[in-house]
C-alpha cells in the first residue's frame, strides 16, 4: 500500500499622522487586538504541526505495523495470546496513520478491519471494512470479508420492505460498486455524442435508436451516482461498536428499554438526531431508538 499529511514612503506618511488622545486609546487596542490573532494563529498552527506526522514516520509506521501484522499471523495458531500482543501493536500504528498522519485509504481501514476481526471485535471489524468501501467498494476480498462479519452479527435484522423493493428494482445501484458505474456512465455519456454526431449526417434508423438508448443509461447511471453522493452528505451511517447497549425510547438512562433484548456489536444504522451524549438511531428493519453517542461510530466522519 502506498502511504497513500520603500521606507520614504512610509516615513512621509508616519510623518502626517498626528496622535490625539482618542485616536491613541483606538489605535492601541487595535494593535492588541492584531497581535492576538496573530499569536492564536500561531498557535493552532504549531499545534496541527505538532500532531502531524512527516512522511518517514508514516512509513515507518506503516512498515513496524505490517511487520508484527505478520508476525501475529504466523504464530496465531501456536500462540494465540503473543498474537493478540502483536495484532495490537499493528493496530496501534496503524490508528496512529489515520488519526494523526491524517491518511485514509481503502487499504488501510481493509487492514484495520482484519486485525479488529481477528481480535473477535465484530463491531470495529464491519466499521472499518464500511470505511474502506467508500474507497475500494469493488475490491473482491473486501466485499467477501464484509459479508462473512456481518453473518457472524448476533442481531439478525430484516431490511424494510421498502428497502427490499428498491433494491430489487434498482439492483444495478445496489450491486455494481461507484467506480463500475462512473466507468458505465462516461461509456454511455461518450456513446450518446457519437451518436449525436453520426446523426448529423445520417437519418438512418439506428441513429435514432442509438440515441434513445446511450441517452436512458447515461440518465440512468448519472441519476444513480447524484442519489449516491446525496445520501452520503444527508445520511449518517453508522455502526454499533460495544459488546452489547440497551437502546432507550429516550436520551437517557431513566427511560424505558426500546427493545426486549439489547442491541450488539456490528449493528449498522442510520443516525437520526443527536441530543447530548444521546444518539438516535434508525436500524435496518426501521425500528428506532436512542443509545449513548459512545456505543457507536459512524463510517464516515462529520
Amino acid at each position: 500500500m502506498k502511504l497513500s499529511t520603500g521606507r520614504e514612503g512610509f516615513a512621509g506618511m508616519g510623518s502626517g499622522f498626528r496622535f490625539q488622545a482618542g485616536n491613541s486609546g483606538r489605535y492601541c487596542r487595535l494593535l492588541l487586538l492584531s497581535g492576538s490573532f496573530l499569536l492564536l494563529l500561531i498557535y493552532a498552527y504549531t499545534a496541527h504541526a505538532g500532531t502531524s506526522l512527516l512522511d518517514n514516520e508514516k512509513k515507518e509506521l506503516y512498515s513496524q505495523g505490517t511487520e508484527y501484522f505478520h508476525q501475529a499471523t504466523q504464530i496465531n495458531d501456536t500462540d494465540p495470546a503473543g498474537a493478540r500482543d502483536l495484532y495490537n501493536k499493528a493496530l496501534l500504528r496503524f490508528e496512529r496513520l489515520v488519526e494523526e498522519g491524517e491518511i485514509k485509504n481503502g487499504k488501510l481501514f481493509y487492514n484495520i478491519g482484519n486485525i479488529f476481526f481477528l481480535l473477535d471485535d465484530i463491531g470495529r471489524a464491519i466499521l472499518n471494512y464500511r470505511r474502506a468501501e467508500q474507497y475500494i467498494p469493488n475490491d473482491s476480498n473486501l466485499v467477501k470479508n464484509l459479508a462473512y462479519a456481518r453473518s457472524m452479527r448476533q442481531d439478525k435484522l430484516e431490511i424494510k420492505d421498502r428497502e427490499k423493493i428498491l433494491q430489487t428494482l434498482f439492483f444495478f445501484h445496489y450491486d455494481l460498486g461507484t467506480q463500475t458505474r462512473l466507468l458505465l456512465f462516461s461509456i454511455f455519456y461518450l456513446s450518446l455524442w457519437i451518436f449525436a454526431g453520426i446523426r448529423i449526417f445520417s437519418r438512418r434508423p439506428f441513429t435514432s435508436w442509438g440515441l434513445g438508448v446511450t441517452l436512458f443509461f447515461t440518465l440512468l447511471f448519472s441519476i444513480s451516482l447524484f442519489a449516491e453522493s446525496r445520501l452520503a452528505r444527508v445520511n449518517h451511517i453508522g455502526v454499533i461498536v460495544d459488546a452489547e447497549v440497551t437502546g432507550r425510547q429516550g436520551d437517557a438512562e431513566s427511560y424505558q428499554a426500546s427493545f426486549e433484548a439489547p442491541l450488539h456489536g456490528g449493528t449498522e444504522f442510520t443516525l437520526l438526531d443527536e441530543r447530548g451524549a444521546w444518539w438516535q438511531i434508525e436500524l435496518p428493519d426501521g425500528r428506532s431508538s436512542w443509545i449513548p453517542a459512545r456505543s457507536g461510530e459512524l463510517v464516515r466522519a462529520k
